[in-house]
């Protein structure tokens, strides 16, 4: 299987004197979200999703919140983790999609700075990484920050893997070669011609 698919979700109450962190950015808020590391909703959806494109199972199941080594931890510690689990597997991230659904503050004036970090912690292009905002109207949520993640991984192919289709590409080309000649002597077709380029290709300067 050359891609795989998993789904992160966390949510977490906001609290009054608790700094807010969301997508490994710190937001200027009179209150942050409880938890027991520092509550990034977003960093830990997306850590879900990782680890679960490759069945590695959860963010709890590395990092239980009993533990006192991951009090106010920074959740990028989480997310490298997950990088780990999916290179360990041999997969590599395609795109990250994630909603963030909260009542305030405002996601999208820094919408764009988040991606940036986001893709900067998790070493991919910001074209790679989507954060949206909704607001959960008449859903009495507004005390509560949720994040839905969605992870799109691919096998990641190795040096073996190149040569592999180096291999198959160079046999492709014998193949035709040798189809041109068949209908070239039985047929009379003629062969295909090689266009010259209308430059030095040796000789750019």
């Amino acid at each position: 299987m050359n891609t795989r698919i998993g789904f992160g979700y966390d949510s977490h109450a906001f609290e009054a004197g608790v700094t807010l962190r969301i997508g490994g950015l710190t937001i200027d808020h009179p209150e942050g979200l409880a938890g027991h590391s520092d509550g990034d909703v977003l960093l830990h959806a997306v850590t879900d999703a990782l680890l679960g494109a490759v069945a590695a199972g959860d963010i709890g199941s590395f990092f239980p919140p009993g533990d006192p080594r991951w009090k106010d931890a920074d959740s990028a510690i989480f997310l490298k983790l997950a990088l780990e689990e999916l290179e360990h597997a041999g997969y590599q991230i395609v795109n990250i999609d994630t909603t963030l659904i909260l009542a305030a503050p405002k996601i999208a004036p820094i919408a764009g700075e988040m991606r940036a970090r986001v893709a900067d912690l998790l070493g991919v292009e910001m074209s790679q990484i989507s954060i949206k905002a909704k607001t959960p109207e008449g859903l009495g949520l507004d005390h509560v920050a949720q994040c839905q993640a969605v992870a799109l991984v691919e096998r990641a192919l190795d040096e073996d893997d190149l040569r592999s289709m180096s291999a198959v590409i160079e046999s492709q080309r014998q193949l035709e070669d040798v189809v041109e000649d068949l209908l070239s002597q039985v047929h009379g077709v003629p062969k295909k011609r090689t266009i010259a380029p209308i430059f030095d290709t040796e000789d750019i300067t």
